[in-house]
């Protein structure tokens, strides 16, 4: 046989079929072998593989030398097109190529190839997979790595791509250095501030649930219903709310929550359609509720000046609406400054709005300090009291005759704060943690002291009194006969009796306007944070505008100036109890949907629905969301349709759009499963000429 055969033969091993291709072995520095006669081969090397000096074949040795360069350079253009960029460089260093490989290979790598054993052996032991028996092995797909399967949180663990750089070409280019193992709670981007469990949730929460309606409604609720029915209507909200936040803490703990807060939740779970209709609810729910803080506040400041015979104009609403715009506009640039601010104003509001409570209870324990406060109904702890108001005395007051429903309606905004962390959520170092712990230890915290306070009212003041000292004379008790319907005092007919069983009026004053002014600044912030994540996601046309933000917090500056106006709008009216049952219908709305979402993701089961929090339970958050719905057309049937419509109607708005926006929805889970249930049903489905479909 030939010399060429004889080299070629020596180096490989016997085929194990006949179509098997072996590879050959070669240094990587070494000439390419190339198909040439036989004959001109031996007139070219000797036998020790050496070229010879004769200058009769210069032609055919200067043509094949032509050849031979030609060919390594299509080779090394072919390498560099099936170059694997990301290899780690030290399994770039190898020491021998085969005939047909096609993994990269140039002058660096050959330099490089006296790597350590340490790094030979890895390579042969872990990444060798493309020393291939045949052709089959050698694909354009890129070959298995070892390094894929490492765990995702080790440093050695290689860069997959997300389903978006999947999905859409144009982020395939996304840089791979991207620290995905970065502690949440390290680095905030950009310097941005960020709040904990307590600052960001507890104290916010409680600050919204402490409104006006602590201080202003509360013992009104007491003379309406009673203590037996005021126990009933302040844990049926309780139980409203408890649910819904066992619900909410299920959702924000099944993945990062971002800025938006309620409607972020809503609309990665639900999908655009229901998020971005409660979403546009929410914020202007946020927004009226804000109006209702500061007419609360306007109401209180009023009481003051009466006491010492003051009034701006008349008294009455047009002091509200002059006192109104005026706090409105002051919230304004306290929120304008800047979150940190704010969040150090509702530390203080809190010390304030706890002194005040400690005040009201040392209050009760002391008694009446004067004839005068006995004369307008504060009489002490009075067991007779305290049976005369176990039961409940509705009356029928501006026309409107109350029963418990309307009680509600009007009490409910001072368990409506419990969404005030949740909608800070991009504010927050850790909102999977701080939303469940904070607002559930919020609720708790707010409903034992709505009870303490009710007891309270209860056992020490009447229900109606005179104010008149002349009928407190020889110790009788003619100041609480009110058949003559001249009284203006007690838990019925005056709003400022927990100023009245207190030790020291004032405080009480500082407690409601704290109350009023944190709730107030909650909302004006809330509202304008979920309207921008609503604007950045451009699911209704002509509000992108909105979605710029400001500063290293990125403050949404427009939305404040919105909120501001219609909130000046709400202020006009003047009037506390008009526009307390207005939001009850709203928050209810999105209580609702925050339950329905736990259930339908509980329901479909898709492979992303796996929430941290385990105290929730799916038919739990079904019964919530019907005692929302339920609740709703209790207290006012009416603004009830009307909520419902314009949930229907920006539903549909999304829906005919259809934006360009894929966030996995369990509408998209449920969606498989009924296709997945419906062929397998088919299984069971007998065969008829009528039905049959060729497959």
């Amino acid at each position: 046989m030939s010399d060429l055969s004889s080299i070629e033969m020596s180096s490989v091993d016997r085929p194990v079929n006949r179509f098997q291709v072996n590879p050959v072995n070669h240094k990587v520095n070494e000439t390419v072998q190339l198909d040439v006669p036989q004959e001109v081969y031996r007139r070219l090397v000797n036998s020790d593989g050496e070229p010879l000096e004769d200058d009769t074949f210069n032609e055919d040795a200067t043509e094949i030398l032509n050849k031979q360069n030609l060919q390594r350079t299509q080779r090394q253009s072919i390498k560099s097109s099936f170059r694997d960029k990301d290899k780690p460089s030290r399994f770039k260093d190898t020491q021998s190529q085969t005939r047909f490989q096609v993994a990269p290979q140039n002058e660096e790598d050959s330099d490089d190839s006296s790597g350590s054993k340490e790094d030979r052996e890895l390579l042969d032991n872990e990444y060798d997979t493309k020393y291939g028996k045949s052709f089959r092995h050698f694909t354009r797909e890129a070959l298995p790595r070892l390094d894929n399967y490492r765990n995702i949180m080790s440093i050695q663990a290689a860069y997959r791509p997300t389903l978006d750089e999947l999905h859409n070409a144009t982020l395939t280019g996304k840089s791979a250095s991207l620290n995905r193992n970065q502690d949440p709670e390290a680095g905030n981007m950009n310097g941005a501030l960020k709040f904990g469990w307590i600052k960001g949730v507890l104290v916010r929460c409680l600050l919204n649930i402490w409104g006006v309606m602590l201080f202003l409604r509360l013992s009104w609720v007491v003379g309406q219903a009673g203590i037996i029915e005021g126990f009933i209507l302040i844990l049926t909200t309780t139980v409203v709310t408890t649910v819904t936040s066992l619900s909410m803490s299920a959702i924000s703990t099944n993945g990062v929550i971002k800025g938006g807060g309620t409607y972020y939740m809503i609309s990665r779970s639900l999908g655009p359609e229901f998020g971005g209709s409660i979403g546009l609810i929410f914020s202007l729910a946020n927004a009226v509720a804000c109006a209702m803080y500061v007419v609360g506040f306007c109401e209180s400041m009023l009481d003051l000046l009466r006491s010492f015979g003051l009034s701006i104009i008349d008294g009455g609403i047009q002091d509200v609406r002059i006192i109104g715009c005026i706090t409105i506009t002051i919230l304004l640039v306290i929120v304008v400054v800047g979150m940190e601010w704010e969040a150090k104003a509702q530390l203080g509001l809190l010390v304030i709005l706890l002194v005040a409570i400690g005040d009201f209870l040392i209050g009760s324990l002391i008694g009446p300090k004067s004839d005068v406060e006995k004369a307008e109904g504060f009489v002490g702890y009075n067991f007779t009291i305290f049976k005369e108001n176990l039961i409940s005395d509705y009356r029928k007051e501006n026309g409107v005759q109350h029963d418990f429903f309307s009680v509600i309606a009007i009490f409910f905004p001072a368990a409506t704060g419990i969404l005030a962390g949740a909608n800070i959520s991009g504010d927050l170092k850790d909102p999977q943690k701080s939303i469940p712990k904070g607002t559930l230890l919020a609720i708790l915290i707010s409903t034992a002291t709505y009870l303490l306070m009710v007891l309270v009212c209860a056992a020490t003041v009447a229900r109606d009194a005179t104010g008149n000292l002349a009928d407190m004379a020889n110790g009788s008790f003619a100041f609480l006969n009110c058949t003559q319907g001249d009284c203006h005092y007690g838990l019925q007919n005056s709003f400022q009796v927990i100023e009245l069983v207190s030790g020291f009026g004032p405080l009480i004053y500082a407690g409601c306007f704290a109350a009023a002014i944190s709730s107030a600044l909650a909302s004006l912030v809330s509202a304008p944070k979920v309207f921008q994540a609503l604007c950045k996601d451009e699911l209704y046309p002509k509000i992108v505008w909105f979605a710029k933000g400001y500063g290293k917090n990125n403050e949404p500056f427009r939305g404040y100036v919105l909120t501001f106006i219609i909130a000046v709008a709400f202020i006009l009216i003047g009037e506390l109890n008009l526009i307390a049952p207005l939001i009850s219908n709203f928050f209810l709305g999105a209580y609702t949907l925050i339950n329905f979402s736990t259930f339908h993701a509980s329901l479909a089961k898709p492979v992303g629905w796996r929430p941290t929090f385990k105290y929730y339970n799916m038919w739990l958050s079904l019964v919530g969301s019907i005692l929302c719905v339920a609740v709703m057309f209790l207290i006012s049937w009416v603004t009830a349709l009307i909520t419902f419509a314009a949930v229907l109607a920006l539903y549909l708005i999304v829906a005919y759009r259809k934006p360009d926006v894929n966030w996995g929805s369990t509408t998209q889970a449920q969606t498989y499963k009924n296709a997945l249930i419906s062929v397998q049903q088919l299984n069971n489905v007998e065969e008829h000429v009528k039905n049959y479909r060729p497959q």
